[in-house]
Order: structure tokens, then C-alpha cells, then sequence
């Protein structure tokens, strides 16, 4: 068999495996072994197969892989319906504690209470929403 014939197998095996990891690494290995069958096929000697295939997977692996795998990840979950009011700044309507009170969050009034006990929230201030019990919004602000 000739060097380019083995590269090429060498290639295609990694790059199938690549399948079964799902790292990136295989496939850029795979792909720098395609890359020396292409030099093995130029005639060249097999010194300089080695450094092309060296090269190549050097470079796929630190510059290519990072730049991929950063377009592949999923971004965060969507977060919908009372959980992406989580974090959000709210108007305190009416003077909110832990017994109860009331909140305008992007534009809709809320029953709120406080997430300390013995925090007392006058109208007028924003305070940070920190979850949310069944329909009622628990806040807290900053001292």
C-alpha cells in the first residue's frame, strides 16, 4: 500500500470515529491526516508528510477546534413564563414585607413579599425580583 493510500485510510477512519466522541479532536486529527495523504500523493517524501500531518493537526486542534466547538454549544435554556422574571427589576407599588404587598413588573402588578423577614419596602423603590411562589413575587432590596 502506498503512504497516501494509508493517510487516507488513516483519515477517514479518525473522522468516522469522530462520530462516537463528539470532542472535535478526532475530526481535526482525521482532517490533518487527509491533509498528508494530499502531500503523499504530490510525490513528496514522507518527512515532510509527517510535518504537513504535524502542522495541520497542531493548527485544526488549537485554533480551529475552539472557534467550532463555541458555534456548536447550545446557547443557554430559554427561560419563559415566571422564570424569566427571575433577576428582573421590579417597582414597588405598595410597601411590601413578608406578609405581603405589591409590585409592577414589566408593566403588570404582582402581589410581592419580602425575601427577608424583617424587610420593609417602601413605594417607590426597585427592588430585584428573586423567584417566584405560585403568583406571588418574592423580592428583596439592596439595604
Amino acid at each position: 500500500m502506498t503512504p497516501a493510500l494509508l493517510w487516507l485510510i488513516a483519515g477517514v477512519l479518525l473522522i468516522g470515529a469522530e462520530v462516537l466522541s463528539g470532542d472535535f479532536v478526532l475530526v481535526m486529527i482525521g482532517a490533518a491526516a487527509l491533509g498528508a495523504a494530499g502531500s503523499s500523493a504530490l510525490g513528496m517524501p514522507l518527512g515532510v508528510d509527517v510535518a504537513v500531518f504535524a502542522v495541520l493537526a497542531l493548527g485544526l486542534v488549537v485554533l480551529a477546534r475552539p472557534a467550532l466547538k463555541r458555534r456548536m454549544i447550545v446557547q443557554r435554556e430559554l427561560k419563559t413564563n415566571v422564570d424569566a422574571l427571575v433577576g428582573k427589576q421590579a417597582h414597588v407599588e405598595s410597601a411590601v414585607d413578608a406578609q405581603g404587598g405589591q409590585v409592577r413588573i414589566d408593566g403588570q402588578l404582582w402581589s410581592a413579599r419580602a425575601l427577608d423577614e424583617t424587610q420593609v419596602i417602601e413605594a417607590g423603590r426597585t427592588v430585584t425580583v428573586m423567584e417566584i411562589a405560585g403568583a406571588t413575587a418574592v423580592v428583596w432590596a439592596e439595604p
